[in-house]
């Protein structure tokens, strides 16, 4: 009966430290703003990704599939090429500088991003070609939906919330916000600045922000 009790009041705790953030993200005229990289970073958190699942960079149709990929620090990146040609990805961001010549049915390449920020990624063949891989020091992320929201799952306690997207200009240490989660949390994020010029995979924008609703 002890025995039965203590797992009754385990599960009580667990269920009580579980938590999630609930985020919709819009521009200044309420637009919904898609494809952004929504993370938590927290001082409770300390090492790089310690899963197995590889993240996927492909070439589709002679563009970069998805568009921006978001993964952990220290997570793996295979980069298969489903086009019929050739491709020479690179890579001069300082987050990760590489290169690697893509053939159609050759094994896909990988490899490892161990530090944290953005990785632009361009093609040598095809000049049109941009994407993003964005790495974060947090278990603790996710991008938008085309309708603005997205859900984090992470443990009650104190975040630094943060938005990343290409579009969005200045974007430095000063544009966070303090969240605490306990339980289900929901957060509307408005935005105010011009976005920059460029291309948004769902066909809505993203901006960066500075008001909060």
């Amino acid at each position: 009966m002890k025995n039965f009790l203590a797992v009754l009041t385990f599960l009580s705790v667990s269920v009580a430290q579980a938590g999630a953030l609930k985020v919709k993200l819009v521009d200044n005229q309420a637009l919904h703003l898609t494809n952004a990289v929504v993370y938590l970073e927290t001082d409770e958190y300390k090492g790089q990704y310690e899963g197995d699942t590889m993240a996927i960079m492909d070439q589709i149709n002679r563009q970069f599939s998805p568009y921006i990929l978001a993964i952990q620090k220290g997570q793996k990146v295979s980069f298969p090429n489903s086009d019929s040609i050739k491709h020479h990805v690179y890579s001069f961001s300082p987050t990760k500088k590489f290169e690697l010549q893509l053939f159609k049915n050759r094994r896909a390449q990988s490899m490892q991003f161990e530090k944290q920020g953005a990785v632009e990624l361009g093609c040598n063949i095809h000049d049109w070609m941009l994407g993003y891989i964005f790495v974060v020091d947090t278990p603790y992320f996710a991008q938008t939906d085309k309708d603005g929201g997205v859900t984090i799952d992470a443990p009650d306690g104190d975040y630094t919330l943060r938005v990343w997207h290409p579009r969005i200009q200045e974007q430095d240490i000063e544009k966070k916000r303090p969240v605490s989660i306990s339980g289900t949390q929901e957060v509307t994020i408005k935005l105010s600045e011009t976005l920059a010029p460029g291309k948004d995979e769902f066909g809505g924008e993203a901006d960066e922000f500075s008001e909060y609703d």
